[in-house]
């Protein structure tokens, strides 16, 4: 089967799908939406000076992470597209990919930068415009989204590795980290396709924005990791180990099983 003949099925099928749930909004029939009022849950946020971020992962969050309108977030998205791209796939390696990300960790994300427990200047400015509902919406319109880019939008992602011989360093991230120093493995927590529910997907992401994540996990410059893995993970791992995983990650190796090969 071409590759590239079933990707294209998949976003034709996801895309379709999604046409369907804005013309039955459109014309008032009740598909994939409450006939009643939408609900708004309370979330409750602690009073801790020192907290990495509001959010506490219970019911109420969980309901208003998960509760967001396709439909609507498709119209509120349209801003995000200068920066993130039509279909969730930005044009620059620095800037996040959203396509297939999952509905609560972009509502944590969001949430994060509208408290400032996560620093951007231009996405505080955004999310604070955004409420919880909004901004579940959204993260509920990029879920939907396919994983896989579409060439006619000039999209970064995937990049190529500037440094093949990092892969080696990279699959070993990525499937064992290093017990000696307390680093799981990369796919512990990110999945072995670079995806996995609540976490943020790596599968799809660029290489740049990937890299200076993790640079700023270890430097303490971003701390919205509640528990701490990520700067404890990140300033144990060498500089070295931190560009293969952002590298491999970025050519798209990262969803495949570890024992793909890069071609010559």
């Amino acid at each position: 089967m071409d590759p590239a003949r079933s990707s294209i099925g998949v976003r034709g099928a996801v895309l379709i799908c999604i046409a369907i749930v804005v013309f039955s909004e459109l014309l008032g029939l009740p598909m994939l939406r409450r006939t009643k009022e939408r609900e708004t849950f309370p979330v409750e946020s602690p009073a801790v000076p020192g907290a990495p971020s509001l959010v506490v992962w219970n019911e109420s969050t969980i309901l208003a992470a998960s509760d967001g309108n396709p439909v609507r977030g498709q119209f509120i998205a349209r801003r995000c597209e200068t920066c993130h791209g039509i279909e969730g796939f930005s044009s620059r390696s620095s800037t996040p990919n959203l396509a297939g990300l999952g509905r609560e960790y972009v509502w944590k994300q969001l949430d994060d930068f509208r408290s400032g427990k996560r620093k951007s200047e231009i996405m505080q400015r955004i999310a604070s415009a955004l409420s919880s509902p909004d901004s579940a919406d959204v993260a509920a319109y990029f879920s939907m989204l396919p994983s896989t880019p579409d060439a006619q939008f000039n999209p970064s992602f995937p990049q190529n590795m500037q440094d093949r011989s990092l892969a080696n360093v990279a699959r070993r991230m990525l499937s064992v980290g290093d017990p000696s120093r307390g680093i799981p493995p990369c796919e512990a927590c990110h999945g072995p396709i670079g995806y996995v529910r609540a976490a943020p997907g790596l599968g799809s992401q660029n290489s740049d924005y990937v890299l200076s994540q993790l640079d700023d996990f270890a430097s303490k410059n971003r701390s919205d990791d509640i528990d701490l893995p990520m700067r404890t993970i990140a300033g144990q791992m060498h500089e070295n180990e931190r560009e293969a995983v952002a590298e491999f990650y970025g050519a798209g190796l990262g969803r495949f099983t570890v024992g793909y090969s890069i071609g010559k």
